[in-house]
């Protein structure tokens, strides 16, 4: 599976983890996160998907940030109806739409985007917009009824391996693209540590 670390900031840490090689580093355009990216991000290998995250911006601001930090894929966070996903989509960069589970999820609220975007991602639903810290049940995926690669969110980290590895040879796994992990490997705020993260990765 491929390997997403999101919520990067800080330089020195971004060009740290990058060494780490993850498919994909998010970086947070909302100023409603404690993890929001205001600054420039250093020159990464071609390697390296830059994602962008947003919550219900409008497009011309995505659109700037695209240009501005040279984005490959737009995550959508919000309540971006699927129009907007394909207005998006136009701009020759890959879209993750966000779906929040819990316990359970009414799959058919995905039909409307099948078309217009490239993944899908599903986050734990909590209190904040993503960076809740803990997972939602996986098993809700085995209902998964698309064939669209999704990204696997919340709250993972060194202490879900195990589970980690129960879940790659289940049904609800067949269609996962990646793991993105954030929370569970900070050692401050949008700071995330090299070790933890490249032992998560060779243990993946």
């Amino acid at each position: 599976m491929n390997l997403k670390v999101c919520g990067m900031r800080y330089d020195h840490n971004i060009l740290e983890i990058a060494s780490v090689k993850p498919d994909y580093m998010g970086f947070i355009f909302y100023e409603g996160s404690a993890r929001h990216m205001t600054s420039s991000i250093p020159t990464l290998s071609t390697s390296i998907k830059k994602v962008g995250v947003f919550v219900n911006a409008s497009f011309d601001v995505i659109v700037d940030k695209i240009n501005t930090y040279n984005l490959q894929a737009v995550q959508l966070h919000g309540e971006e109806m699927p129009e907007f996903c394909k207005s998006i989509q136009a701009l020759n960069v890959k879209v993750i739409k966000v779906f929040s589970i819990k316990n359970k999820f009414n799959f058919d609220e995905l039909t409307p985007y099948e078309s217009v975007c490239d993944f899908y991602l599903f986050d734990t639903k909590g209190p904040l917009a993503g960076g809740n810290g803990y997972c939602f049940n996986w098993s809700v995926l085995d209902k998964y009824p698309s064939t669209k690669p999704y990204f696997l969110s919340g709250g993972i980290g060194l202490d879900n391996i195990s589970q980690l590895h129960a879940f790659k040879i289940s049904t609800a796994s067949a269609y996962c693209h990646a793991i993105d992990v954030n929370s569970k490997f900070e050692v401050a705020m949008a700071k995330k540590d090299k070790k933890s993260l490249e032992k998560f990765k060779q243990l993946l």
